[in-house]
């Protein structure tokens, strides 16, 4: 069936970016679909979203809740490592779907071109995703934020959901678990607050369900 999203999804990719979104989501809801039917994972979720424009701040456990991005979310924006961009085909798709690239051996350029990319689809009212660890964290275990993150949510100026996610134990294996994967949405965090509460709240809420 995966075959059958890829053609579908090359097919209009260049002639209409809304049935490109369509493809994408419909497979990441075809991939949930799987999980439940063929593995016994089930996804739930506390808390509330937010519509329109925010920044959602999520833990990152497996690639579950990155492959999942476009089903729990309406037309995100996630931001991306650099080297993604660079495989055949899906770079290409990425950038027509409007994930940011994110290049940390650039320093302070990087940065100004997330800003810039950030601030336009935001515009658009679309949802900005990024796992602010930069990388999969183990269950249970805290990470800490990369530098960038507190210097998007200063500049960007919207206010952060963090989101906690248990997909680890469940995912981050070759032999998938039946289980469920748990979403816990955070309260907002208003822009604007010093860079080490706003680095505390985040750590702390996205780490609530390592228990």
């Amino acid at each position: 069936m995966s075959t059958f999203y890829i053609l579908w999804a090359v097919s209009v990719m260049h002639f209409s970016v809304p049935m490109f979104r369509r493809a994408v989501r419909c497979w990441c809801n075809f991939h949930r679909w799987c999980l439940r039917v063929f593995v016994g994972i089930n996804v739930e979720t506390e808390g509330d979203k937010a519509e329109g424009a925010v920044f959602y701040a999520i833990k990152h456990e497996s690639f579950f809740e990155a492959l999942d991005a476009p089903a729990n979310f309406h037309w995100p924006a996630p931001f991306a490592k650099q080297e993604l961009f660079r495989i055949p085909f899906w770079g290409w798709g990425a950038r027509i779907y409007g994930c940011v690239p994110v290049a940390r051996e650039q320093g302070a350029k990087a940065l100004r071109s997330m800003i810039s990319a950030a601030k336009t689809l935001s515009a658009m009212d679309r949802p900005l995703v990024i796992f602010p660890e930069g990388t999969r964290i183990p269950h249970g275990e805290r990470g800490e934020l990369q530098a960038g993150f507190a210097g998007l949510y200063k500049l960007i100026k919207l206010p952060v959901i963090p989101v906690a996610v248990n997909s680890g134990p469940l995912y981050h294996r070759l032999l998938k678990r039946p289980g469920t994967i748990t979403y816990k949405f955070g309260d907002p965090i208003p822009p604007g607050l010093p860079r080490e509460e706003i680095e505390a709240r985040v750590l702390a809420a996205i780490n609530v369900l390592n228990d």
